[in-house]
């Protein structure tokens, strides 16, 4: 088989996974993608599809923009921004998933408002209508965290104070 024109996505994966000390066998069962497969794309032979780049990126724990972008899915310079700010927040260590989630969401509603829409087309976005309106202590809690510690709420709704326990 002939070597595909896709970059250096083999050898970046390839890297990637060494890094991640994964055998090539453990990616493929992370990413729910076959062990030959995997390793023709490694090798330049198979060109992947947005959906298995994902795959193997979550697997990774790294960027899909930055896949697709070695890939050829993405346009390296006009995408350049998004991808690195999406990446930015992916890779922040200090915010879970679905911090992460919440802010990538937002990212992207706001992007549609000033009429820029989806720049990955990666079919995986979902359109959001976002009314954010969170307070974050200190401790980087929100308010909704509070009151679900706060005895005063039952049910993640308020007491009633003129209540007393029977």
């Amino acid at each position: 088989m002939a070597s595909l024109n896709v970059g250096n996505l083999g050898e970046y994966l390839r890297e990637q996974r060494r890094n991640a000390q994964l055998s090539l066998r453990q990616l493929a069962d992370a990413a729910g993608v076959s062990n030959p497969y995997l390793s023709q794309i490694e090798r330049g032979l198979r060109k992947p599809s947005a959906e298995v780049l994902q795959q193997v990126a979550k697997a990774l724990r790294i960027s899909a923009e930055t896949l697709y972008v070695r890939a050829g899915i993405l346009d390296a310079e006009r995408d350049r921004d998004e991808v690195e700010t999406r990446a930015v927040i992916l890779a922040d260590p200090t915010l879970n998933e679905r911090q992460k989630q919440v802010l990538l969401q937002i990212y992207e509603s706001f992007r549609k408002e000033n009429g820029f829409g989806t720049g990955t087309g990666t079919g995986t976005e979902t359109e959001v209508d976002i009314d954010v309106d969170v307070d974050v202590d200190v401790d980087g809690r929100t308010e909704s965290d509070a009151a679900a510690d706060d005895p005063r709420t039952v049910g993640g709704s308020d007491a009633d104070p003129r209540r007393t326990a029977g």
